[in-house]
């Protein structure tokens, strides 16, 4: 089957129907060896259980979830590539040994591995992971030695690690992936975001990258927010350990501004609550300050010029469509 490498191709890998038929053995030949690449074996009495949600862009691609107690492992015969994997620990621990080398890895850290070598990899504890493939010709030009970076742990603390994990959330974003130039910018920001955490320069053509995952950071932040009246970008500041100036140089860039993108969430939150079939008697007032908006008579005004209808209108129209 021919596969056009500019899509997003999402795959989702569960041991699960394979355990209950009697058939982990087909599992761990399909998955295990022809997908990944990896011979498969659950530690001590665990049963095997692997459910992973696979995402793949052009030359970047993304596994994640919940792993039972288990090793794997890559001998030379398995090796087709010489892609890069950077495996983050969300919840858990890991022990890679690859290169000669030994790493020990637990919550929130990472370390990097290396397709075009043997590898074994212990997950001694129910674990949840994020895999993250790189092509190696996109970072090379970036970091020179990038063997000598595998099997060195990442500290939770580093600030690239931690926006590189936020931004690799807009795979979830249907939106941010519309097009085929939105995913090209997307992987190109995640190898500019692994160079810089592999300890490349701040080289102008890496900070694009960086911005974007700090603005998702701050978008992130502000959803989580939202419902507070008195959400300020000067909190936003604080939060994020960046200066007031900056965060509106972002959204300046992004085309809008602190507070249009503050007052648009609260919007989209509030005609979420309205047609909702859960809670057709919701007072309005209520659903407006649990938004954010702390004036009702301002809500009622810029939710109309938003919609082109009142928020009764919005419940009523959604009722005639259920």
């Amino acid at each position: 089957m021919a596969v056009n490498d500019n899509e997003l191709i999402q795959i989702r890998v569960s041991s699960a129907p394979y355990a209950q038929s009697g058939q982990l053995d087909a599992f761990l030949e399909a998955y295990g060896r022809k997908m990944f690449r990896m011979e498969i074996e659950p530690l001590g009495s665990h049963p095997l259980q692997l459910d992973a949600m696979l995402r793949s862009l052009p030359n970047f691609a993304m596994a994640s979830g919940p792993r039972s107690p288990m090793r794997v492992w890559r001998s030379a015969e398995l090796i087709d590539n010489d892609d890069l994997l950077l495996i983050t620990i969300a919840r858990g621990a890991g022990e890679l040994n690859q290169h000669g080398r030994a790493a020990t890895i637990g919550d929130g850290e990472a370390v990097l591995t290396a397709n075009g070598a043997p590898i074994n990899f212990a997950i001694p504890v129910p674990s949840r992971t994020m895999t993250y493939r790189f092509s190696r010709d996109l970072l090379r030009a970036h970091i020179p030695n990038l063997d000598d970076r595998v099997a060195r742990p990442i500290a939770r603390d580093s600030q690239a690690l931690r926006l590189l994990v936020g931004y690799s959330g807009v795979l979830n974003d249907q939106s941010a992936l519309a097009t085929v130039e939105l995913r090209r910018a997307v992987s190109t920001h995640v190898h500019e975001l692994a160079a810089l955490l592999l300890g490349g320069k701040a080289e102008a053509h890496l900070v694009g990258g960086f911005r974007a995952a700090r603005l998702k950071a701050l978008k992130d932040d502000i959803l989580q927010r939202i419902a507070q009246c008195s959400l300020s970008v000067d909190e936003i500041a604080r939060s994020q350990q960046i200066s007031e100036r900056y965060i509106r140089r972002l959204f300046a860039d992004d085309g809008t501004t602190f507070t249009d993108f503050v007052r648009e969430a609260r919007l989209a939150r509030a005609w979420q609550m309205l047609t909702d079939p859960r809670h057709p008697h919701r007072p309005i007032h209520v659903i407006a300050f649990e938004s954010g908006f702390g004036d009702l008579s301002y809500f009622n005004r810029v939710f109309r010029q938003r919609y082109r209808m009142t928020p009764s209108d919005a419940r009523e129209l959604a009722r005639q469509q259920s």
